[in-house]
């Protein structure tokens, strides 16, 4: 990455380059807060949008470009880094920053990016959870995972006891436009035509729409979309391929004003929603995927449909949450109040 000259905040990030190294200093009396960041030309155009870097600039938070072609202990000093980066280079150069600035809160720690990227992982974890109270039971469709062998996906289907038709999904979720391609599968012919390693999952109807939940720190966002539509026994009977749909349930597809049955588009309770983020939450942290300066504030997200009075989860990211600014930047702010509190306390 390379270092900017003048160029407002505004204009870089609508360009989708980086931001200038030199932030500028905080309102008087305000303390700044400096977010370093580590992202591709494509999240920097798609995250660090003119409207949060001018609503951060109110709150004291600054935005500064990490230049990965220098020793990142020589940049800074950083309050919080921000990356999305997944080599395994990028990985240590983290690790062994993590170790010399333990002061540094890291979003998200590189062995958490990759258990949340994994759809087999944060599916079990959910899975785990056999959550249910007054308002419905959570549960998640059954899965396998295909590593390899194509033409070994008939016997695996048929040995797990998983029906016809099944949803494919790559395993691993890394940015990529083709890590959020969905395929339909209807019959058992056409399994071998698909493309390990991913996860295969019952389909379940669910009117075709879902709910995308995102958990940042103690806030839950509920946003409605269109998603796959039911499969009925004509499509089963007529239907002997592989179809596949590019990004089902994207913010083009926002259902919020749809005219669609009420039994389906009415948002998920509310309770329901925080004993499930508090729940996760904590299998989470207890897992040590959160290291201890994001205190007990991991961020994630959730794919949700109600099916048969059920409520079926898959796990998500955070990016795209509408509304993020306010959201994010608060959101950034608590980390170092919480990270504060446990300095004064001792902890």
């Amino acid at each position: 990455m390379r270092v900017h000259g003048e160029v407002s905040d505004d204009e870089a990030a609508a360009a989708g380059e980086p931001v200038p190294l030199s932030p500028p200093p905080a309102p008087a009396g305000q303390q700044r807060l400096v977010v370093g960041y580590a992202l591709t030309k494509k999240k920097v155009k798609s995250f660090l949008q003119p409207k949060l870097l001018a609503l951060a600039r109110k709150k004291g938070i600054h935005f500064v470009s990490i230049d990965e072609t220098r020793p990142l202990s020589e940049q800074g000093p950083f309050d919080i880094i921000l990356h999305k980066l997944t080599s395994k280079e990028w990985e240590q150069v983290l690790e062994d920053y993590r170790e010399e600035h333990p002061e540094v809160t890291v979003l998200d720690p590189p062995n958490a990016i990759q258990h949340l990227h994994n759809r087999q992982s944060m599916l079990q974890e959910v899975a785990d959870l056999n959550l249910s109270n007054g308002y419905g039971e959570v549960c998640t469709p059954r899965q396998l995972v295909i590593m390899k062998d194509p033409s070994s996906i008939p016997d695996a289907v048929a040995k797990a006891g998983l029906t016809l038709p099944l949803v494919a999904k790559p395993l691993v979720v890394d940015g990529t436009s083709k890590s959020h391609e969905l395929s339909l599968a209807y019959v058992e012919a056409s399994l071998p035509s698909l493309d390990p390693p991913l996860v295969l999952q019952e389909f379940v109807n669910h009117g075709g729409i879902l709910f995308k939940v995102y958990i940042v720190g103690e806030t839950i966002r509920v946003v409605r979309r269109f998603s796959l539509p039911d499969v009925n026994t004509y499509d089963l009977g007529n239907n002997d391929g592989i179809f596949r749909f590019p990004r089902v349930s994207c913010a083009t597809n926002n259902a919020e004003d749809a005219d669609v049955d009420p039994c389906i588009a009415e948002l998920p309770p509310t309770p329901l929603l925080e004993k499930l983020g508090k729940e996760l939450r904590r299998r989470l942290l207890d897992s040590f995927l959160f290291n201890e300066s994001l205190g007990r504030n991991p961020l994630f997200g959730l794919d949700l449909w109600i099916a048969y009075s059920h409520f079926c989860v898959a796990a998500k990211g955070y990016g795209k949450m509408p509304g993020y600014e306010h959201i994010f930047t608060d959101f950034l702010l608590s980390l170092v109040q919480s990270k504060y509190k446990r300095l004064l306390s001792g902890s």
